[in-house]
């Protein structure tokens, strides 16, 4: 029995594989897209129950006020943090976590309500969450090392040297492709990852089709 719309897509890949640029392509060709880290980015200067746990795990000075009074948070210290200490990561990971799979559940109700066939959750550390259970599918966006290190220099994210120690941080990407059901390699031109985009959303729609509703 076909059960409703939207059929769940997760996308990932590591710091500098492309997997924002692939998700947006995604959502204009139709796709809904819920942006897992931007959504955290957001809880954590809106949501006064999250605001509260951070400055517990990293004390009141982690955040502070611009001139116009709006909430700053100091992410390169948490991030610095984090790095070293892994009992603050995940005290980090879960007061936020929870809280993305709830907004999550909404984007779902959202887009069902709207009709929508496919929903992209882009995420980065979509299985290292937990985030993958309850997806159609997911996806991993690879590069080589080389491709994601300029590509992150090139964003301003640090110089080289702290980008391949980031990388080095991460789930190495064989990992992530052993999980995945689709692999898009993005050492590639503009042009090349939209042709390959393409064919994966008229892949997934198929799926989608065979599946919902």
């Amino acid at each position: 029995m076909k059960r409703s719309y939207p059929f769940l897509v997760g996308v990932t890949g590591g710091l500098g594989s492309g997997k924002s640029t692939v998700c947006h392509l995604l959502a204009n060709m139709g796709c809904a897209l819920f942006e897992a880290d931007r959504v955290a980015k957001e809880m954590q200067l809106t949501d006064a129950e999250v605001i509260a746990g951070i400055k517990t795990i990293f004390g009141d000075g982690i955040y502070s006020r611009d001139a116009d009074g709006d909430l700053l948070l100091d992410r390169k210290t948490i991030a610095s943090i984090v790095f070293s200490s892994p009992d603050k990561l995940q005290a980090l990971n879960q007061l936020i976590h929870p809280k993305v799979f709830t907004a999550f559940a909404l984007a779902i109700d959202d887009a069902r309500q709207r009709g929508v066939k496919i929903l992209v959750k882009e995420a980065a550390i979509l299985f290292e969450s937990g985030g993958s259970k309850g997806l159609d599918a997911v996806v991993v966006v690879t590069a080589d090392e080389q491709t994601r290190i300029a590509r992150a220099v090139l964003k301003g994210m640090g110089t080289a040297e702290e980008i391949a120690r980031r990388l080095a941080a991460q789930w190495p990407q064989e990992k992530l492709t052993a999980l995945a059901d689709y692999v898009l390699v993005n050492n590639c031109s503009c042009t090349e990852l939209q042709q390959q985009s393409e064919q994966l959303y008229h892949t997934l729609l198929a799926a989608a089709d065979a599946l919902c509703t």
